[in-house]
């Protein structure tokens, strides 16, 4: 039986501009959960110094989470949601385009 799916994927080649500051990796965040039809519960981010971000979603399906390294040009994202688990692959989808990587790998896990 398959409760969930959890995705974790490395995205390398995103542009400084996008992962350097906490206003617009949450604004990007923000809209793939809403854009994948996930239910926001609460999040949290934090602003590293000089640059960098890291945050996570509580969403009632499960969580979304996100670290930033600008000065490797990557991003560390893992999605895991319960329920409909076509909303993970969707999720994960939007934050190929909006991140726009280069290129990436990313590891599928069914849960349960």
């Amino acid at each position: 039986m398959i409760v969930g799916k959890h995705i974790i994927a490395e995205l390398y080649g995103v542009s400084k501009e996008l992962i350097s500051n906490e206003k617009t990796v949450r604004e990007i965040v923000e809209s793939v959960v809403l854009e994948a039809g996930l239910t926001k519960v609460s999040s949290h981010y934090k602003q590293f110094n000089p640059h960098g971000v890291t945050g996570i979603v509580l969403i009632s399906e499960s969580h979304i989470s996100i670290h930033t390294w600008p000065e490797y040009n990557l991003v560390n994202l893992d999605i895991f949601t319960c329920g409909d688990t076509r909303k993970t692959s969707k999720a994960f989808e939007l934050f190929l385009k909006k991140f726009n990587p280069k290129n990436y790998k990313h590891y599928v896990i069914d849960r349960g």
